[in-house]
């Protein structure tokens, strides 16, 4: 019965990544000057030079990661999901559902975050 067992898709691991990827580029270094850490932005611009282009194609990068928010979203609360009649295994596939959720929400919460700074903020800063 243990080959039946299917190994458990990644949809945390890469919700996680794309959302946190949208957080690094344009929420982080927001944080850090309005902190008065400039100059670790400057460090880190420097050093990690790929958050500079994440930064320059922030609208692609918050549409991929939206899309694949979206399609993970489907993929949790898709019609038809069912867990095996096993007790055994109908308790673990629960229990990966229940981090399944708590993983996507979270991402979206971070997804949230990285766009406020990346596009309203910006609006509401230039108007003052």
């Amino acid at each position: 019965m243990a080959d039946e067992i299917k190994k458990p898709r990644k949809w945390g691991v890469l919700i996680l990544f794309t959302s946190i990827s949208t957080l690094i580029c344009c929420a982080l270094p927001i944080l850090l000057v309005s902190l008065g850490m400039g100059a670790v932005v400057a460090s880190l611009a420097s050093n990690v030079p790929f958050l500079i282009t994440l930064s320059q194609y922030k609208a692609w990068t918050f549409s991929i990661t939206a899309l694949i928010l979206t399609i993970a979203g489907w993929a949790l609360y898709r019609p038809g999901r069912v867990c095996p009649v096993d007790p055994e295994y109908a308790k673990l596939c629960n229990a990966a559902h229940k981090w399944n959720i708590r993983f996507f929400w979270g991402a979206v919460v971070i997804w949230c975050i990285g766009g406020f700074s990346a596009f309203i903020l910006p609006i509401t800063q230039s108007n003052l």
